[in-house]
C-alpha cells in the first residue's frame, strides 16, 4: 500500500520545505502501526454495532420476561437510532473541536455503563431508556473511529481502509449470533430478591458491555490524529505523531523521519471560508469557533452536496436495518415453521405467524421461547460470512470501478434481491437471498462514507459523516417503526418496500460527484 520508489523521489526532492499532511503521511509508511491500530478498532467496531443489534438476538429470548409483543419489538429496534439522532451535531462538533482520541476514550467508556443498565433491565421501559442513551452516547464514537481512521492513511488508501472497518463490523455481527448460541439457550433464571431476577439475556447483554471498556481502555494507548492536530496547530505534536508512526511501520529511529517540518494550516487557512480552529482558547471561543467551523456545510458548494449525501444515506438505512434488525427474528419464524412441519419453509408460509388471528384471542395465547434456535443464529452467522467476503471484494476493486460506481451497482443489486425474496420457496433460497442484501447493503453504507470522505475537507469531515449518519439512523427509526405494520399487512410489503428504498439509491447515485482518492485538504 505503499507509493512507487520514483513517486516518493519526487516527493521528497525538496525536504527542506514544509510538508502537507499528504506528504507527511506518505512518508510514515504503512505497516505495524496501522495493524495495530486495526486490532485496537475491532471492539470498537463491534461496540457500534452490539450497540444496534444486540436486541436482534434478545427478542426471543425475552418477550416473554417482558411481554414484548410486535411493536414493542419495533420501538427496542429504533430506539437506540432515535437516541443517535439526538445527538448528530454534537459529537461532530466535540471531534472536530477537541480531538478524535478523547472523544473515543470518553464515549465508550460512558457507552459501556449504559450496556450494563441494560443488562440489568427488568421492564421494557427499563430496556428502552438504556438503549436510547447507549445510542445516544455510541453516535460520537462511531463517527469519530470513521474520520480517525481516514486520518491516519493517503488519499490512495482511504478508500479501503473504511472497507475494513466494513470487515470489523461484519465480524461484529458474527460474533453476536455465535455468542448468542452458547448464552441465550441457556435456563438461566437466578432471582436476587426484591422481584429481580436475571434471566439468559441479562447475562448476554452484560457479557457485551465489556466491549465497549475494552475500546475505551485501548485507546489510551495510541496517538491523536495527525491531520486533527495539524489543522488545530498543533505542528509539533504532529510531527512526533508521525515520527512514531514512521518509526513503528520501518523499523528506524524516528529522528530518521524525513519530514523535518510541516506546514502551517492556521495560516494556510486564515481567511478562508471553512472555520479557523485554535488553541488554548475558552469554552466560549470553542464553541464559537465550532460554529465557524460548521457553517460552509450550509453555503454552496458544500450544500447541496450534503443534502443530496443525507437523503442518499437515509433510503439506504432505511432499507439496510429493518431487515437487518429484523431477520434473525424471520429466521426464528422460519426455524418455528420448520419444527412444526417437519420440512422446509416458503418465506411467506413462515411469516403468516405474525398476520392477527381475530380467532386466537390474547387470553388464550400462550406465551413460550423456543431455545432450539441453533438454525437461527447459524444463519445469522452464515450472513455475516457473506458480507465479509463482499467487503474483501469490494476493497480489492473500489480503486479500478470507482466509488460512485459501485455504490450503483451495489445498490442495484441490494434492491432486487429484496424483491425476489418474496418469491422464496425455501429456506436455502431465503438464507442466499438475505446474505446478497445484507452484505450488498452493508457495503453501501461504507462506500458512501468513503465518497464522504473524498467530497468534503477535514474541518467538515467528521461533522458532515454524524449529519448523513444522523439522517440514515432516521430512515432507520422510521423503518423499524413502520416493519411490525408492513409485516402484519402480509408478506409483499416488507420486501418491496426494501426493494424500492435500495433501487432508488442507484437512482440518486448519478448525482453524486466523480472524486477519486482526493487528499485531505
Amino acid at each position: 500500500m505503499e507509493l512507487k520508489s520514483n513517486e516518493e523521489e519526487a516527493l521528497f526532492k525538496a525536504p527542506e520545505e514544509p510538508a502537507d499532511f499528504e506528504k507527511a503521511i506518505v512518508a510514515a509508511k504503512w505497516g505495524k502501526f496501522h495493524v495495530l491500530v486495526y486490532v485496537i478498532s475491532i471492539t470498537s467496531g463491534w461496540s457500534s454495532m452490539f450497540e444496534t443489534t444486540t436486541m436482534s438476538y434478545v427478542f426471543p429470548a425475552a418477550e416473554c420476561d417482558l411481554h414484548l409483543n410486535l411493536e414493542d419489538k419495533g420501538l427496542l429496534n429504533a430506539v437506540t437510532y432515535t437516541g443517535m439522532i439526538s445527538t448528530g451535531f454534537v459529537w461532530g462538533y466535540l471531534s472536530d473541536t477537541f480531538g478524535r482520541r478523547k472523544l473515543l476514550i470518553i464515549g465508550y467508556c460512558l457507552d459501556a455503563f449504559f450496556v450494563l443498565l441494560s443488562s440489568a433491565s427488568q421492564s421494557f421501559t427499563m430496556l428502552m431508556v438504556s438503549k436510547f442513551f447507549g445510542g445516544f452516547i455510541i453516535n460520537g464514537p462511531f463517527s469519530a473511529i470513521t474520520t480517525y481512521i481516514s486520518e491516519l492513511h493517503c488519499s490512495k488508501q482511504r478508500g479501503k481502509a473504511q472497507f475494513v472497518l466494513g470487515i470489523i463490523y461484519s465480524a461484529a455481527n458474527f460474533v453476536l449470533p455465535f455468542l448468542a448460541i452458547y448464552v441465550l439457550p441457556l435456563n438461566f433464571n437466578k432471582e436476587l430478591g426484591y422481584g429481580f431476577v436475571i434471566h439468559s439475556w441479562n447475562l448476554y447483554l452484560f457479557i457485551c458491555a465489556f466491549i465497549p471498556l475494552i475500546s475505551a481502555v485501548a485507546f489510551l494507548f495510541v496517538p491523536e490524529s495527525p491531520k486533527f492536530l495539524m489543522t488545530t496547530g498543533n505542528n509539533e505534536k504532529a510531527l512526533r505523531v508521525f515520527q512514531k508512526i514512521y518509526s513503528m511501520n520501518t523499523g528506524k529511529p524516528a529522528d530518521t523521519y524525513p519530514i523535518k517540518v510541516l506546514i502551517n494550516e492556521i495560516e494556510l487557512n486564515h481567511g478562508k471560508d471553512n472555520g479557523k480552529i485554535t488553541t488554548n482558547r475558552t469554552k466560549g471561543e470553542a464553541f464559537l469557533e465550532g460554529w465557524n467551523q460548521v457553517k460552509p456545510l450550509f453555503h454552496s458548494p458544500h450544500l447541496k452536496n450534503i443534502i443530496l449525501i443525507c437523503i442518499i444515506q437515509c433510503f439506504t438505512m432505511n432499507s439496510l436495518n429493518t431487515l437487518r434488525l429484523w431477520l434473525p427474528q424471520l429466521f426464528q419464524a422460519i426455524n418455528d415453521y420448520e419444527q412444526n412441519h417437519n420440512g422446509s419453509a416458503a418465506l411467506c408460509d413462515a411469516l403468516a405467524v405474525f398476520k392477527p388471528n381475530k380467532t386466537v384471542t390474547v387470553e388464550s395465547k400462550q406465551c413460550s421461547v423456543n431455545t432450539n434456535n441453533y438454525s437461527v443464529y447459524n444463519n445469522s452467522m452464515i450472513v455475516s460470512a457473506v458480507t465479509i467476503i463482499a467487503y474483501l471484494v469490494a476493497g480489492s476493486i473500489i480503486n479500478r470501478t470507482g466509488k460512485r460506481n459501485l455504490y450503483m451497482a451495489l445498490s442495484t443489486c441490494c434492491g432486487l434481491s429484496a424483491l425476489v425474496l418474496y418469491f422464496s420457496r425455501n429456506t436455502i433460497m431465503t438464507l442466499t437471498l438475505a446474505s446478497l442484501f445484507i452484505a450488498t447493503g452493508s457495503v453501501m453504507i461504507n462506500t458512501l462514507l468513503a465518497i464522504i470522505v473524498d467530497m468534503f475537507p477535514t474541518t467538515l469531515r467528521t461533522m458532515t459523516v454524524s449529519l448523513a449518519m444522523m439522517s440514515g439512523r432516521s430512515g432507520a427509526v422510521i423503518g423499524n417503526a413502520l416493519y411490525p405494520i408492513l409485516l402484519k399487512t402480509g408478506c409483499a410489503a416488507p420486501f418491496v418496500y426494501n426493494g424500492i428504498l435500495s433501487l432508488s439509491c442507484a437512482l440518486l447515485g448519478i448525482l453524486l460527484p466523480k472524486l477519486e482518492s482526493t487528499s485531505l485538504t
